[in-house]
């Protein structure tokens, strides 16, 4: 049986940013597919010995469960005063290297984690590259549920369609690890984004939004080229 060429691909991504990190630093555990293969080698690379002393900040439950899994021992932002990497995934990524996160709802703890690091990596397939951002992925914002009401009319003042998202396999809404809504906001034109991040953010209720402005040092890029996994830095 062959192995599938995207899961191969994501590890390859994975396997690249894990190897840029070095013994004794702090890393930002992302959310996503992509960085739960970096984890994993990130385990790999402890086990074996060739890294030491590393800790890990993970920006959701699904980051910490794996790094527990693959012995990844873990500190909190109360305990440390800097985070030297941090390597995450993204839903979208312009050419400036602007991106949206929140697929998987977990962006609000990313931003936090991934905006403090010093080095922050982001590791995604080529279908993730887009023109513009907006083109295919609506824009995540995770809003506090007392609010729901009134920022779900002021993000439509700003130009937006907007809907609440729901569970898959669960009735009702989806619920942030903050106990939070994440209402998904599609624009015509996300022209500027680093002006719209600030505006989403000013509206009372709004906790985060997906929009990630001028924050990526590196994007590593994983492409099928003739059956076999490759990986550029873009």
């Amino acid at each position: 049986m062959t192995a599938d060429p995207v899961k191969l691909m994501k590890q390859e991504v994975g396997k690249a940013a894990a190897s840029r990190v070095t013994s004794g630093q702090i890393v930002g555990l992302g959310t996503g597919s992509t960085t739960a293969y970096a984890i994993q080698f990130l385990g790999d690379r402890l086990k074996s010995g060739e890294l030491k002393d590393i800790v890990g900040i993970p920006t959701s439950f699904q980051a910490e469960v794996l790094a527990k899994e693959y012995g990844i021992p873990l500190t909190t932002l109360d305990a440390c005063d800097r985070i030297d990497i941090a390597i995450d995934g993204a839903d979208e990524v312009d050419p400036q290297k602007n991106l949206i996160k929140g697929g998987g709802a977990a962006h609000t703890r990313e931003k936090v984690v991934d905006y403090l690091a010093q080095k922050f990596i982001v590791v995604v397939d080529g279908g993730k590259l887009v023109d513009r951002l907006g083109s295919s992925f609506l824009l995540p914002v995770e809003v506090i549920p007392m609010a729901i009401a009134p920022v779900m009319r002021a993000l439509e003042g700003l130009g937006g369609k907007v809907q609440l998202r729901m569970g898959v396999k669960k009735a009702g809404p989806v619920v942030t690890d903050q106990g939070n809504l994440v209402v998904d906001v599609k624009f015509e034109s996300l022209g500027d984004p680093v002006g719209l991040e600030r505006k989403i953010n000013n509206i009372p209720g709004v906790l985060e939004n997906g929009l990630f402005v001028n924050c990526v040092d590196v994007v590593l890029i994983g492409e099928i080229k003739d059956g076999k996994p490759i990986v550029r830095e873009m």
